[in-house]
């Protein structure tokens, strides 16, 4: 099975008995090494087709943990506030500093495409029909540091561009930094979002617009229909939680299979005549690479009750991606590649 896949390499993906193939941008397995036993390892560069369903390919571009806060953003040309609460630093230049020490001197302003580096020459060359970022950082002026917290992460609404150059069909927003700056935080994020154009998902100003999925119509008819949850095993506490007429994250509050059964109801209620499902969950440690049974059998629950994909991240490096059958879908991604990174660059 292969273990790192870089980003600009696809991996084919055939879902037997269905009329429509995924290819999925990222680390995952091959679904015919599963069912089939044809390799894992093979790979392929676009433009190709799946050859047994080529048609009906549809293209999806999964990306981990974007992270353009602190050194990100004061090289951008648009910087906010540098002020930072952390116990090795107390200003985002310091970062920059690091980065420049390690790897040379860094344009500023750097242009807005500049973080994404050959990332978005590969994406171009892959054409995605549908492209989702898990957005790990408000995008506030705001100088309201949530207590109790390590660590924050703040762009400027000025450097939005820098999102918008990926052009995301949507940005999964149900992570352990949408709050960093409090409510008023998060009412901006979204504001400068939909500003921009761009759809959000996993929060909102209320429990309603945290829980509506976003909706990318992709050529040939059709949606990819996409729900955005975090659980408080990748740090979320439990009070940003959405709540009638509060603004928050839509949160899970733990993985048995009765909490399962309501991301299943709302992803049966909202998929219409040829849409896909796919599951956003930002769950489990920083760092470490254990996949723990509990996520297992929710992923596997939430597969078998409708939803065609399940793109988990947290752990800020690619995680063993595996196929689940079932009958709606036979993927699960963990880990998806992070971009942007928080450590010793920008």
């Amino acid at each position: 099975m292969a273990r790192d896949i870089r980003y600009e390499r696809l991996r084919d993906l055939v879902m037997p008995g269905r009329s429509r193939a995924y290819q999925v941008v990222g680390c995952v397995e091959n679904e015919r090494g599963v069912e089939g036993g044809s390799s894992a390892e093979t790979c392929c560069r676009w433009p190709g087709r799946v050859g047994e369903a080529a048609d009906g390919l549809l293209t999806l571009f999964l990306c981990g943990d974007v992270m353009t806060g602190r050194g990100v953003d004061q090289v951008l040309p648009h910087p906010g506030d540098p002020e930072l609460r952390e116990r090795y630093a107390a200003d985002a230049r310091a970062y920059v500093r690091l980065a420049e020490r390690a790897h040379g001197r860094i344009p500023r302003p750097a242009g807005f495409a500049w973080p994404w580096g050959d990332a978005l020459r590969v994406l171009e060359e892959a054409a995605p029909d549908v492209r989702v970022i898990n957005l790990e950082t408000s995008i506030t002026r705001s100088r309201d540091f949530a207590p109790g917290k390590a660590v924050h992460y703040r762009m400027s609404p000025g450097n939005i561009p820098c999102l918008a150059v990926v052009r995301p069909g949507a940005c999964a927003l149900a992570t352990n930094h949408v709050l960093d700056f409090g409510r008023r935080g998060l009412e901006d994020t979204l504001a400068v979002v939909a500003g921009a154009g761009l759809r959000a998902v996993g929060a909102g100003r209320d429990a309603d617009q945290a829980r509506r999925p976003a909706a990318v119509p992709v050529p040939g008819g059709g949606r990819v229909v996409i729900f955005s949850y975090g659980t408080g095993s990748s740090g979320i506490p439990a009070g940003w939680a959405d709540a009638p007429g509060r603004a928050g994250n839509d949160s899970l509050p733990d993985l048995s299979d009765a909490t399962a059964d309501e991301p299943i109801g709302r992803a049966r209620a909202a998929k219409g005549p040829g849409d896909v499902v796919v599951v956003s969950i930002h769950w489990g440690s920083k760092l470490g690479y254990d996949v723990g049974p509990d996520q297992v059998r929710f992923a596997h629950r939430l597969i078998d009750g409708g939803v065609y994909l399940i793109h988990c991240h947290s752990s800020h490096h690619p995680r063993p991606g595996r196929g689940v059958r079932g009958q709606a879908g036979p993927v699960r991604l963990r880990g998806p590649h992070q971009r942007l990174r928080r450590h010793y660059r920008p």
